[in-house]
């Protein structure tokens, strides 16, 4: 009996090991493609000189969380909020982005009046990564907020750990209380059609999460937003993922884009290689870091759908622009 154990932890052993060193081989291999297709765009410095236009599309670097600025003349709207200095998942002290956010949206939000004024923010869904800094830009005296885009909160979407181990309610409460207090007109019920903002036109995607999506968690509720300026295309997918049910259940309805910003931050079940051949994107931005995103997104972004992937924490914040000759250009180092 003793015998048999000992072969059976050696086995296993062996097959970990072998496993473990095929992923490492794969994150190398999708790492060395993931620096060859970077040149198929030409990045420069962001200087914020506007010579290429106005329509853009900005992706704050915030770590691993989202925080994302549109911006048409001269209107600005903010797409999640990045993550906040209280995560309750994080057991023990660290700091945010709430300082970046507040001071970029700042800087590049003011008109020449000096207000800061956002048309619109969107929170995509409730997970502390997206939402964590609303409430400080929402109660911060410069800025001005003229609606509030949250879907109400659905306990049955979300898992049983998200709901108790990652206090997702606290976090959306704490949000509301803000808009209310500050009298902010705030919309539960997305518009679920296209509509015009300056000179892109947008469309928000999963205005209404499905029944049958009932208990695939948080992810589910994920708020995407279709970005569109002449024969240009980008999708914001929010937390998309294969495994919430959102890429099969939508991708068709999404189409062929320009530019993907992927779901999940290019973690588990992100940008599955069905997803990838409806959509057919040239330009992959993840917020996140390169080396964190999992090896099998890298391999089906490099390998099957032969896209450069663009971190915007390994390029300090990444800006797209959308220009009137139908170009995106981008820019990095958005946040020196």
């Amino acid at each position: 009996m003793k015998d048999k154990k000992k072969t059976a932890r050696v086995i296993a052993t062996f097959i970990i090991s072998f496993v473990m060193f095929s992923v490492f081989i794969l994150d190398i291999v999708t790492l060395l493609l993931c620096n060859k297709y970077e040149k198929n765009y030409n990045f420069t410095v962001e200087t914020f000189d506007y010579k290429t236009g106005d329509d853009r599309i900005h992706f704050l670097n915030t770590g691993n969380s989202d925080c994302i600025i549109i911006e048409s003349n001269g209107k600005f709207a903010l797409i999640d909020s990045g993550e906040g200095d209280n995560n309750p998942r994080k057991t023990t002290a660290y700091e945010g982005y709430r300082d970046e956010v507040l001071s970029y949206i700042k800087k590049v939000a003011k008109s020449k009046s000096g207000e800061v004024y956002l048309d619109f923010i969107l929170g995509t869904h409730n997970h502390y990564d997206h939402i964590g800094n609303f409430s400080d830009i929402i109660n911060d005296k410069d800025i001005k907020i003229g609606r509030a885009h949250f879907k109400k909160y659905n306990t049955e979407i979300a898992t049983e750990l998200e709901q108790d181990g990652w206090d997702n309610v606290t976090t959306y409460n704490d949000i509301i209380k803000s808009i209310e207090e500050k009298d902010i007109v705030l919309i539960e019920n997305l518009p679920d059609w296209e509509f015009s903002f300056g000179d892109f036109r947008l469309h928000f995607i999963n205005t209404e999460t499905p029944e049958e999506l009932k208990g695939n968690g948080e992810n589910a509720n994920s708020v995407g937003v279709i970005v569109t300026k002449g024969n240009k295309k980008a999708f914001l997918a929010a937390d998309f993922t294969k495994s919430s049910g959102l890429e099969q259940m939508y991708g068709e309805e999404i189409g062929d884009v320009d530019l993907l910003k992927l779901g999940h931050h290019g973690y588990y079940g992100s940008s599955s290689q069905s997803f990838l051949k409806l959509l057919k994107p040239e330009i992959a931005i993840c917020t996140n870091f390169l080396g964190k995103i999992y090896p099998n997104v890298k391999w089906n972004l490099t390998m099957v759908a032969k896209v450069p992937i663009y971190a915007t924490a390994n390029k300090n914040g990444i800006i797209a622009t959308f220009t009137d000759d139908n170009e995106i250009i981008l820019t990095e180092k958005a946040m020196d």
